[in-house]
């Protein structure tokens, strides 16, 4: 008699609108942070593969920019990469907010998604930010009128309300299967992506307007030196003069605490002292030029 346990595993792609909760929910999944998060719109510009492993099962997640009416060739490519996401997966989760109502981002996700077979799961995330079951009820109706969702999870991914009930259900969905990665590998991403993230996603905290959008961050080496530090070598890239200014900021302030933030994370995330060396330069227009997307890694090519 066989008592071998059996193992299964599958791909799980979230798609939805920007900032309805993507990446939290899939930092609140894996328990460490892999994709920043911000309130600013197009904060993820990558898929990013989360991989959640147990005993019996691994899930890999991938986390897509959030879909929106593209200004700019960067828009363009970031939503090609989140449909594009949807091939040759398990099954979707679309992922809803309870801070507004249903709108035409929203419906033109759904008319995409009303051309795949695979299962449609709705996820409406912060359901903190509601007092009732009635007010969960009235959001759930508008979207189930609009699409036959296989099933239906309320969560709070800030508050990691229900998600387990959600992986319980996805597991109980995945085919037998081996593991794609090693049971200790959280992300398909190398870490210098990880690292230009992080760096990034300070500036986003730092700043506003139009300086969040304009900036692409590539590490250009890391590398441990004798006394066992990390040395890493970033440039940031802006579209305007008047951008890298404010990025400098005040005799270097804003570099100075965009630098210390991010420090402090990557510490978190590799657990090793590290050296961080940023610098600013200007590259015109690069959102709009294809070779230069290509050399950020933004395109459907990915890391």
């Amino acid at each position: 008699m066989n008592d071998k346990k059996k193992h299964v595993s599958g791909f799980i792609t979230i798609i939805g609108r920007p900032n309805v909760g993507k990446s939290t929910f899939l930092n609140s999944v894996l328990g460490r942070k892999i994709a920043i998060t911000s309130e600013k719109p197009q904060t993820t510009r990558n898929t990013i593969q989360g991989v959640y492993s147990k005993d019996d099962c691994q899930l890999i997640f991938i986390d897509t920019p959030g879909i929106h009416k593209p200004h700019h060739e960067l828009g363009k490519t970031l939503t090609s990469m989140a449909y594009d996401s949807i091939s040759g997966v398990d099954c979707v989760l679309f992922m809803a907010s309870c801070d507004g109502r249903i709108g035409p981002g929203d419906k033109m996700i759904i008319e995409n998604l009303k051309k795949t077979k695979l299962p449609v799961y709705l996820v409406l995330n912060k359901i903190d930010l509601l007092k009732s079951k009635i007010e969960i009820d009235k959001f759930i109706l508008a979207y189930m009128n609009e699409f036959p969702f296989k099933g239906v999870f309320p969560i709070s991914a800030k508050e990691k309300t229900n998600i387990d009930h959600l992986l319980d259900e996805l597991k109980s969905l995945m085919p037998e299967g081996p593991k794609y990665f090693p049971t200790d590998q959280i992300t398909d991403h190398p870490e210098r992506f990880i690292i230009a993230e992080l760096i990034r996603e300070k500036i986003l905290y730092f700043t506003k307007e139009e300086v969040p959008h304009s900036v692409a961050v590539v590490v250009e080496s890391m590398k441990k030196n004798e006394d066992g530090i990390l040395d890493v070598y970033a440039t940031i890239y802006v579209e305007r003069d008047s951008q890298k200014k404010i990025l400098i900021g005040k005799n270097g302030e804003m570099m100075k605490k965009v630098g210390t933030l991010a420090r402090r994370d990557v510490n978190r995330l590799l657990d090793t002292k590290i050296h961080l060396d940023l610098w600013i330069k200007v590259k015109k227009d690069w959102r709009n030029k294809l070779n230069d997307l290509r050399s950020f890694g933004y395109s459907n090519d990915g890391y």
